[in-house]
């Protein structure tokens, strides 16, 4: 038993840093859309950004194009 949960491990580190790179990426493109619509990215906006998980910074990205301010941008609830 404990030798199949070993041979299973690279296999969920891999799943887990790609999930990391992903969350990272979408991170660091919607910081830099941010900086192009609205300016430098204040420090409480930095630390929503930085805590936000994947599906709010997914979220974030589609509501970048229609959000008329930055507060009004990372203000807004996930919707799913």
């Amino acid at each position: 038993m404990l030798a199949e949960r070993i041979k299973k491990w690279p296999e969920r580190w891999r799943q887990e840093g790609l999930e990391q790179g992903l969350e990272q990426g979408t991170r660091r493109m919607l910081a830099r859309l941010i900086v192009k619509k609205y300016g430098a990215i204040p420090t409480w906006a930095q630390t929503r950004l930085d805590q936000a998980g994947l599906e709010q910074l997914e979220t974030w990205a589609d509501a970048i194009l229609e959000a008329e301010t930055l507060e009004a941008l990372v203000s807004e609830a996930p919707r799913h």
